[in-house]
């Protein structure tokens, strides 16, 4: 599990391979991922919007911005935390993912960034 803490927010990620598939007559690659926010603040925050940089070892980057996570813009209280998960296609079986969170402190009102660590896909029989 990778992680990574900014401004008192914890990021933990887990990935998996979850197989390959034929769509478009072309072979895709599917990894899911979970991550989980953990609020360490002091202060309630909301993460309102999300930015992501996918690299595909076959393709170019590709830059995924959006509102919220899975259609949620979820309020994590101090000492609590939010986990979802979701999913990624590459046309190749190695890539990686990283971005950052766009969140608001509801005490002071400032918005600020949570990173996202990088975090790997590699599909087991890619390995050496």
């Amino acid at each position: 599990m990778i992680t990574q803490v900014t401004k008192g927010i914890k990021i933990s990620v887990a990935t998996s391979f979850e197989g390959t598939f034929f769509k478009n007559y072309k072979t895709h690659f599917a990894f899911g991922y979970t991550i989980t926010i953990e609020n360490q603040s002091k202060n309630s925050v909301q993460l309102t919007s999300r930015h992501w940089q996918i690299y595909d070892a076959l393709n170019e980057m590709e830059i995924l911005d959006g509102e919220g996570v899975i259609g949620k813009k979820p309020v994590i209280k101090p000492g609590q935390s939010h986990t979802y998960s979701s999913g990624c296609l590459l046309s190749s079986p190695i890539g990686s993912m990283k971005g950052y969170y766009n969140m608001v402190n509801f005490s002071t009102t400032e918005k600020f960034r949570v990173y996202v660590p990088a975090f790997k896909f590699s599909a087991p029989f890619a390995l050496n």
